[in-house]
């Protein structure tokens, strides 16, 4: 029922910016947790960043905190993922995962649905 659908990737230098957009078909999990996870080539899927959509607590990797902000649009059915200070090492396949529950979790097997992935590459 529900189908996760990615955009923003794309090429970009080090020190720039770049939103992610996530946006989900059907209906939306108004009780559950939208998350952010990367892999990079050859290297394991990596926590990012999780909001619970009932409250909109955020939960960020520590890679990533204070740079990445994640975000909703409950009209949209969108989450974002505003990614700066660019760095090369943040270049991955990103990917949007969602649960049905509220809880905020790191862990990629509490997810049950996934994205098909969007490319972020940072050049330096």
């Amino acid at each position: 029922q529900v189908q996760l659908v990615e955009s923003g990737g794309g090429l970009v230098q080090a020190g720039d910016s770049l939103r992610l957009s996530c946006t989900a078909s059907g209906r939306t999990f108004n009780t559950g947790t939208t998350a952010w996870f990367r892999q990079a080539l050859g290297k394991e899927r990596e926590f990012v960043a999780a909001i619970r959509w009932s409250t909109g607590t955020t939960y960020y990797g520590d890679s990533v905190k204070g740079r990445f902000t994640i975000s909703k649009d409950n009209a949209k059915n969108t989450v974002y993922l505003q990614m700066n200070s660019l760095k090369a090492e943040d270049t991955a396949v990103y990917y949007c995962a969602d649960k049905s529950s509220y809880d905020l979790t790191k862990y990629s097997s509490r997810y049950s649905n996934w994205g098909q992935g969007t490319q972020v590459t940072v050049s330096s």
